[in-house]
């Protein structure tokens, strides 16, 4: 093929990165993406080139005798995204590798100089922001390709392939096979178990208050007891968690004040008058938050749009690549001059000179423990920024444009100035108190206030209106009230307070935290209950070993001291090879204490957990899970499996027993089926409660079963709900417009209505048990929605094979393609803007059952095949039996020939 004069090749990592870069530039660039990384260390043995095979350190994928250099290979699904680089590549003069600023940029534009060989000049172009100035001043400043970024991130991935691939085989033989472990993912499991065992260990302690309701000058306000005969009230804080006893030396301080008690004070009260005896004010200002880092951006989009972190992740990949914010990967709150400018010209504009401060406010660059290259903050782009309304995105994209142009508006504001009122009462021996906060201007509250995960400091945020008062004033009471309350166990983590807790103590990086927490949730030791992480059983029996036979992997101060180790080979101060060295093969290096500790560990006891709170019983994991054992009285035991949904802290020796005695006893009968005069049992089982309709015959036939609803306790099911789910799905009406069948049923993401083989959610608000025809059309009427929204995230074209749609949809798990009833994740490198049909073919193509493709082919010609086939069999059998009959014919002649002969 001919080179075209005067071409420049240009190459990025995702297809809309490259649709937005090509309206900047000219008619003389190529602007291809090469969809993240094009090699990468081996996936499985297949993987792994023919000559290395034979090598102890081959299933690795690097090789730990000789300077740790890695085995690198094309995975199947680049091999044409790399033959098309190579095609475009003999059209141009010039490459520009316009890959991200960051180590997997850095390495990817590294990765395809090593692939693609080039003999054409090579330019290295970087930019923070995908705007028209930004990409012009780009081209007139290149750089080489940055070796040391590139040997810290290939020293992390092969740290990440060494501490991994050397832990899990030890977990996968001593607890269960499929595990796995992590140099990140198992600090950061190990921290969700500890917050759990928090729980186990906490014990709950009952306190009470006592509210007057107070009025002057017709204005009415609430007054706390804060101290009644010169002792003050317990609180919450003043209980130990573990004993729910008053923490030492306050016994004789403080009053647990329980009703009888509040009762004795109220009556105290009779014939005195509250008086007010002090007001202090005070005025007080709240500076804005910095704008956004990786880490903060995660935080915020999950607090205020329930997004998680890979999610965020995603869609602020997505406004990148198109063009709307500056780069979503940083760790700092440093705001350049333009940023600055836009800034102030958009407060001026919007929300006048009042909320503009005479001096913009310097961000100073943040530096935190292994922190990864700072470029500026995420915010919008360009000097000019759009407002969310103006920009034509929609839905969840839309949804976090807002939050970061608000939080970067916000950061440039003038300070929120507030009133803070602060009274004392006394009514005899009781002083009461009462506070209160007014804003006096609200300064960058006008755009953003930031989120919290303590509902408690929220609340002291939010305005509380007092009446003017003064020292010595008399106040009418309407009456008191007493209020019991308990102390409550250690919030379990959500993405965001994690997220928070890995970044203050150094553990990964920011940019890691979404894939890691996607990990965790996936390998099934943490799921999610509403926005709390919950570790199963299977993680704290995992995170115990590691804590005991390798306790450095899981600690926080050690993964905090790798990454600094990995800044340093980044800056060029660390030899990489040398460092993998000592941590992989030193006297105690990772190799050595597996192989030592390995030969301790004892299996049955590596996969069993005792619980301070269930007395002579255990926990283990099998094959199928976790389950209980207890004592059988015999010198034996009895076990029953635990419902994966059963939280570790709130299991009790109740409802381990009831487990146990239904798997010993089996259940009682409910009721008997009215129309096979089966018997209906309640039970439950691994997966939770359920209904069952017959007994668990032996020959393989299974009796239907039918999950209970979310909020129906065992206890609480009826004869006749027992009877309607099992009846599920079961069809309620026809449609007037289709005349198809309208049913309701139950499934695993709750009640539905099915239309048209069209699922709509039933709301929370409804029940299945008594929702009408009328109301199941309401809901059919409403647009779709479900998992990953309404509709697909983007259509890719139709399958070859049967001309039926090809779509990416947002999952549960993350985003996948969807093609009849095979559905194939994305690739961690691959987002739902870049992928393309041909991928997708690929993808469906090893994900869908091989039985099914064979069914696709019609019946009729199946059966002439198989027919044809059979023929063609027989008259071969045949053929070789008659030409067996010759030979053996022909010997036989031979040797009566030779015996005459003889």
């Amino acid at each position: 093929m001919a080179k075209a004069s005067g071409k420049t090749l240009v190459i990025v990592e995702s297809p809309t990165k490259a649709k937005t870069i090509r309206k900047f530039l000219g008619k003389d660039y190529i602007v291809e993406s090469c969809m993240g990384h094009i090699r990468d260390l081996p996936q499985s043995a297949k993987d792994i080139p023919a000559k290395f095979k034979g090598e102890k350190w081959a299933t690795l994928g690097v090789n730990v005798e000789k300077k740790f250099e890695p085995i690198y290979c094309v995975p199947k699904n680049k091999t044409k995204v790399v033959s098309s680089l190579k095609e475009k590549l003999k059209q141009a003069d010039e490459l520009i590798l316009a890959t991200d600023e960051d180590r997997e940029g850095e390495s990817i534009s590294w990765h395809l100089l090593e692939v693609l060989k080039p003999k054409v000049p090579v330019k290295r172009m970087v930019f923070h922001e995908i705007t028209k100035t930004a990409i012009e001043k780009a081209l007139e400043d290149f750089r080489e390709i940055d070796t040391n970024l590139v040997r810290a991130q290939e020293a992390r991935r092969i740290l990440d392939r060494l501490v991994g691939y050397t832990i899990s085989p030890l977990v996968w033989k001593k607890v269960a096979y499929g595990l796995s472990a992590g140099r990140v993912q198992s600090v950061a499991t190990k921290l969700i178990c500890e917050r759990e065992s928090e729980r186990m260990r906490f014990v709950r302690s009952l306190y009470g208050s006592l509210l007057a309701s107070l009025k002057a000058d017709k204005s009415g306000f609430e007054a706390k007891l804060n101290s009644f005969q010169g002792k003050k009230l317990a609180i919450g804080k003043d209980f130990e968690a573990e004993t729910g006893k008053l923490q030492d030396g306050k016994e004789d301080k403080l009053i647990v004040l329980d009703e009888k008690t509040a009762e004795e004070i109220k009556q105290s009260f009779s014939g005195k008058d509250f008086e007010v005896t002090q007001v202090d004010e005070s005025p007080t200002t709240r500076k804005p938050a910095p704008p956004f880092i990786t880490s903060t951006l995660q935080q915020e989009a999950n607090r205020k749009l329930g997004l998680g972190t890979r999610e965020a992740m995603r869609v602020a990949q997505s406004l990148y690549e198109k063009g709307f914010i500056t780069y979503m990967r940083t760790d700092s709150t440093f705001l350049s001059n333009q940023a600055i400018e836009a800034a102030r010209e958009g407060i001026k504009e919007l929300y006048g000179e009042e909320y503009l401060p005479d001096q913009f406010r310097n961000y100073a660059k943040k530096k935190v423990k292994g922190a990864q290259e700072a470029h500026e903050a995420i915010r919008p782009a360009g000097e000019v920024w759009a407002k969310p309304d103006d920009t034509n995105l929609k839905d969840i994209e839309k949804k976090l444009y807002d939050l970061i142009w608000k939080r970067t508006m916000a950061s440039q504001m003038v300070d929120a100035r507030q009133k803070k009122l602060s009274i004392k009462i006394q009514i005899g021996d009781a002083e009461f108190s009462a506070s209160g906060m007014t804003i006096v201007f609200p300064g960058f509250l006008r755009a953003y206030v930031e989120g919290s995960d303590d509902a408690d400091a929220a609340l002291e945020q939010r305005e509380v209106h007092l009446p003017a008062l003064k020292v010595g004033q008399k106040l009418a009471s309407e009456g008191q009230k007493f209020n019991q309350h308990e102390t409550k166990p250690p919030a379990r983590f959500t993405e965001a307070s994690l997220v928070q807790t890995m970044e203050k103590e150094g553990i990964g990086r920011p940019s890691t935290y979404a894939a890691t927490i996607a990990t965790i949730i996936d390998r099934g030791y943490i799921r999610k209950e509403g926005n709390a992480l919950v570790p199963t059983f299977t993680a704290l029996i995992v995170t115990k070993l590691l804590k005991q036979y390798l306790p450095e992997y899981v600690d926080i101060n050690f993964t905090s001291e790798m990454e600094n180790s990995l800044d340093s080979v980044a800056d060029g101060e660390l030899d990489w090879a040398k460092y993998l060295k000592d941590i992989y093969l030193g006297k105690k290096g990772l190799k050595t204490q597996v192989e030592t500790q390995g030969e301790k560990i004892d299996p049955e006891e590596a996969r069993s957990i005792k619980l301070a709170k269930l007395k002579d019983r255990e926990i283990r994991v099998g094959r199928f899970g976790a389950y209980v054992c207890r004592p059988d009285g015999e010198g034996g035991e009895v076990c029953a499996s635990l419902p994966d949904a059963q939280a570790p802290a709130d299991i009790t020796n109740e409802i381990v027993d009831q487990l146990i005695e239904q798997k010993i006893k089996g259940a009682d009968a409910l009721c008997k089926d009215p129309e096979t005069d089966e018997p209906i049992y309640v039970l439950t089982g691994r997966y939770g409660p359920y209904v069952q309709r017959g007994e668990s015959a032996g020959d393989g036939a299974k009796p239907k079963r039918v999950a209970l609803p979310a909020g129906l306790e065992m206890d609480d099911v009826t004869e006749e709900q027992a009877v309607f789910l099992l009846s599920l799905p079961r069809t309620i009406g026809t449609h007037p417009d289709t005349e198809e069948e309208v049913k309701v049923g139950l499934g695993r993401f709750g009640p539905f209505v099915l239309h048209n083989k069209e699922f709509r959610s039933i709301p929370k608000t409804d029940s299945i048990f008594t929702i009408t025809f009328e109301r199941a059309l309401e809901i059919i009427a409403q647009p779709k929605r479900g998992r990953g929204g309404a509709k697909a995230l983007k259509v890719l074209g139709k399958h070859p094979d049967d001309e039926t749609e090809i779509a990416v949809f947002d999952g549960r798990y993350g985003p996948y393609v969807k093609w009849n009833k095979v559905n194939a994740s994305l690739p961690e490198d691959v987002t739902p803007d870049d992928i393309t049909l041909e991928q997708a073919l690929e993808l469906i193509e090893a994900k869908a059952p091989k039985k099914k493709k064979k069914k696709a082919a019609k019946k009729k010609t199946a059966k002439k095949k198989v027919a044809k086939k059979k023929a063609a069999t027989k008259k071969k059998t045949a053929k070789k039996k008659a030409t067996a009959k010759k030979k053996t014919a022909k010997k036989k002649t031979a040797k009566k020939k030779t015996k005459k002969k003889a």
